[in-house]
């Protein structure tokens, strides 16, 4: 049955993604989000502050239903008139190339770093004489003050 020749109360038992495949499929083409929604909210006498306020929940719903394929003029289609196209070609060669491209960068990530980089470990200290007294603390140095004391 046509969407046009469905009632009002009809047409809302549907989903806006099953209004939307119903749609598609009577156009028979694909049609952008805005087109699509503006003829769902012609069909339920929806208001432009409705259309205004509901698109992107629309647009969030085709995105995560299976049923549409987004395609690369923006506009929405069924997802079962597209076929898609697997590639199983042998991509050893792209892997060559991107470990050698790897490698490169290491090369060149080591001419960057300093010199005295490559010589320190993790158990190295800097050299300030400061950091000497910050570090070495006695315990018998600590005193522990009350809450009283503070104020």
């Amino acid at each position: 049955m046509k969407l046009s020749k469905m009632s009002k109360d009809e047409l809302e038992l549907y989903s806006y993604t099953d209004l939307a495949s119903m749609i598609l499929k009577e156009e028979k083409k694909s049609l952008t989000t805005p087109e699509i929604f503006k003829k769902i909210c012609t069909l339920l006498d929806l208001s432009d502050e409705d259309y205004a306020s509901k698109i992107g929940d629309f647009y969030t719903s085709l995105t995560t239903d299976k049923t549409f394929i987004l395609l690369d003029d923006a506009s929405w289609d069924l997802r079962d008139r597209h076929s898609v196209k697997v590639n199983l070609e042998d991509d050893t060669e792209d892997e060559e190339d991107l470990t050698e491209t790897e490698e490169e960068l290491d090369d060149e990530l080591d001419d960057m770093a300093p010199e005295d980089m490559h010589d320190m470990d993790d158990d190295s200290q800097l050299d300030d004489p400061n950091l000497d007294d910050a570090v070495d603390v006695d315990d018998d140095d600590l005193t522990i003050i009350d809450e009283d004391e503070l104020d």
